[in-house]
C-alpha cells in the first residue's frame, strides 16, 4: 500500500523533522496539529494544519483538535469496500494513509513529585489514542507508528518499495500500537484507583494493571514438562537481572534467572568487597573482604559441596586473580554475576562454554512493588529495603557484643535476610560459616547451620549468629551454645522473650534485638 498522505501529532518529537522529510521525499503530504505543526513549519517543511484541513478550529484549549469525520473517516474508511470509497467522495475526504501519534506524557506527569489531579487529567490524552486505535483497527490499508525508534525502518521499506508499507508491517506497527494505547490507559487506570479521599496518591491501587515485555520463551520452566517465558517490566530499575548483559554461555534457564537474581539482589547490599553464592535460591556461601579474591575464598569454604553448581555474584569488577582462584578449586558454576569483567578475565571464561556470564550494573535500587501469584489471585507488597544498622541494635543480655562481634551480627542479619525462612546464619570474621534454610522448626535450621559448619571444617567457636524471626523457644539458644557461638541477633518479639534471653545469659551470650523481622518465602 503506497503512503500518500499522513498525519503528524506528537508530544515526543524526538526525530520527527527527520521523519516527516523523509515522507516528503516521497510525496507523502504532511497533516499535523499544534505545536507539532508549528515545529515542521519552522523548519521550512510544506504542512497543513488539521483545522485547515477540516475547517474547523482547534479549540478548549487544545482538548479538541482531531476529534472530526474528515479525520477518523479518512483513517477508518475500508479501502476494499466500494461503499466505503463512495462515502468518501461524496464527502470530499481523502484517505489518510499514516498516522505518526504519541501520547501526552501522562506517567511522566504524575511520577513528579506533589503533581495535583488537575495536572494529571489534563495530560490524559483523548484525540491521539483515538486515532491511534482508529488506524491500528484499519491496519489493511493505514499505517500507525507510535514509536520514534519506528521512523527509519518505515522509511527504508518506503524507499526499498517505491513509497510503499506492506501489510505485514502494518500489522506489526498496528499490535504495538494498541500494546502502547492499552499500558497508557492502565497507566492512567493505575494512578487514579490509587488516589484516596483527599486525592492523594497511596501504595496500591483499586485496580491493578500490569504491563511486561517478553524478553525470551525458554526451554522450560522448574521442571521440564513446564513451559516459560522471561517477561522484562516496562521500565525496568537500574541494575535490575532484566537489564543484564550476557557475555557468554548457554540460554539461561528458568532456575538461572531466578537464582542470579537471588544472588544479585543479596550482593547489592554490600559495601566492602563481596561474594555470594547461591544454590537452589539459598545463600550456601557469602563473604565480604578487603579483595574480590579473598570474598570469593571465603564465600565458596563455607560449604563447597553446595557450591557445586551454583551461581556466584561479585558486586566489584572481575579480574583474572578471581577467574584463577575459581579454576584453582575446580569450581564448577552455572551462572556468574558481576559489574564488570576485565578483558583478561572474559579471555580465561571463554573457554567455559558452558558458564553463563552477565554483566550488569551495580546500583541499589528496587522497584517499587513486588508480586507473587496465588490461586485465582495475586500478593503484592513493597520490598524489603530495611538494613539494619548499629542504632537499631538493642541489647537484651548481661553481656553485651564487642565492636567486632556487631560488626559480624550485622553481617550474619543482612545473609539472613536473603535465606528462606526459617533462616539461621553462623557466621565469622566477615563470612558465612553455615546456613540453615527452609526448615518448618527454627531450632532444625539451627542444628542444619551447625550441621552444615562442622561438614566444612569451620571453627564455630566464638561466631556471631542471625536468626530472620524471633525464637519462640529456648531450644535454639541452647544448640548455638553448645556449637561455642557467643553472640546472637534476632528481632524479638516472642512471647517467651524472657525465656530466651535467660538462655542467653544463662549460656553467657550475648543477645541483641533488632526489632525486624526479614521473613522471605
Amino acid at each position: 500500500m503506497k503512503i500518500r498522505q499522513a498525519l503528524i501529532s506528537l508530544s515526543n518529537k524526538s526525530g520527527a523533522l527527520e521523519f516527516a522529510g523523509g515522507l516528503l521525499a516521497h510525496g507523502v503530504r504532511l497533516l499535523s496539529t499544534g505545536g507539532t505543526a508549528r515545529m515542521l513549519r519552522d523548519a521550512g517543511l510544506p504542512v497543513t494544519e488539521v483545522s485547515d484541513y477540516t475547517g474547523f478550529p482547534e479549540m478548549l484549549d487544545g482538548r479538541v483538535k482531531t476529534l472530526h469525520p474528515k479525520v477518523h473517516a479518512g483513517i477508518l474508511a475500508r479501502r476494499d469496500l466500494p461503499e466505503h470509497r463512495e462515502t468518501l467522495a461524496a464527502h470530499d475526504i481523502p484517505t489518510i494513509d499514516l498516522i505518526c501519534v504519541n501520547l501526552y506524557p501522562f506517567q511522566e506527569t504524575v511520577a513528579r513529585a506533589g503533581v495535583s489531579l488537575d495536572e494529571a487529567i489534563e495530560n490524559i490524552d483523548i484525540g491521539g489514542p483515538a486515532m491511534v486505535r482508529s488506524a491500528a483497527k484499519n491496519y489493511a490499508g493505514v499505517a500507525v507508528l507510535t514509536d520514534p525508534d519506528d521512523y527509519s525502518p518505515v522509511l527504508a521499506e518506503m524507499a526499498a518499495s517505491d513509497g510503499a508499507l506492506s501489510l505485514a508491517t502494518r500489522f506489526a506497527l498496528a499490535r504495538k500500537a494498541f500494546v502502547h494505547t492499552a499500558r497508557y490507559d492502565s497507566a492512567i487506570a493505575n494512578w487514579l484507583t490509587s488516589l484516596d479521599e483527599g486525592n492523594q496518591p497511596q501504595t496500591f491501587p483499586g485496580h491493578l494493571h500490569l504491563a511486561f515485555d517478553r524478553l525470551d520463551t525458554l526451554r522450560y520452566g522448574e521442571n521440564p514438562h513446564q513451559q516459560a517465558a522471561f517477561y522484562r517490566d516496562l521500565t525496568p530499575v537500574p541494575g535490575s537481572i532484566a537489564n543484564c548483559r550476557q557475555l557468554q554461555g548457554k540460554e539461561l534457564s528458568y532456575n538461572n534467572i531466578a537464582d542470579a537474581d537471588a544472588a544479585w539482589e543479596c550482593v547489592k547490599t554490600f559495601d566492602s568487597p563481596a561474594c555470594v553464592i547461591i544454590k537452589h535460591a539459598n545463600p550456601c556461601g557469602v563473604a565480604v573482604d578487603a579483595s574480590l579474591v579473598l570474598a570469593y575464598e571465603k564465600a565458596f569454604a563455607t560449604d563447597s559441596t553446595s557450591a557445586f553448581g551454583g551461581i556466584i555474584a561479585f558486586n566489584g569488577p572481575v579480574g583474572e586473580e578471581v577467574v584463577a582462584a575459581m579454576n584453582a578449586r575446580r569450581h564448577f558454576v552455572e551462572v556468574l554475576l558481576a559489574p564488570a569483567f576485565t578483558d583478561t578475565a572474559r579471555e580465561l571464561l571463554a573457554g567455559k562454554q558452558n558458564l553463563r556470564v552477565l554483566e550488569l550494573p551495580l546500583a541499589r535500587v528496587y522497584h517499587d512493588l513486588e508480586f507473587k501469584r496465588v490461586g485465582g489471585g495475586l500478593l503484592v507488597q513493597t520490598p524489603d529495603r530495611f538494613n539494619v544498622g548499629p542504632a537499631d541494635l538493642r541489647v537484651v543480655t548481661r553481656i553485651a557484643p564487642t565492636d567486632a562481634q556487631i560488626a559480624d551480627l550485622l553481617f550474619a542479619y543482612r545473609v539472613a535476610k536473603f535465606v528462606k525462612s526459617n533462616a539461621i546464619v553462623f557466621c565469622g570474621n566477615g563470612m558465612t560459616l553455615g546456613v540453615g534454610a527452609g526448615q518448618m522448626s527454627r531450632v532444625d535450621s539451627t542444628r542444619i547451620a551447625v550441621s552444615k559448619a562442622r561438614s566444612a571444617g569451620l571453627e564455630l567457636a566464638g561466631a556471631c549468629v542471625a536468626s530472620d524471626a524471633f525464637f519462640p523457644f529456648r531450644d535454639g539458644i541452647d544448640v548455638i551454645a553448645e556449637s561455642g557461638a557467643q553472640a546472637v541477633i534476632q528481632p524479638g518479639g516472642s512471647v517467651r522473650d524472657d525465656e530466651v534471653v535467660q538462655a542467653a545469659d544463662e549460656h553467657g551470650l550475648a543477645m541483641v534485638f533488632t526489632g525486624a523481622r526479614h521473613f522471605r518465602h
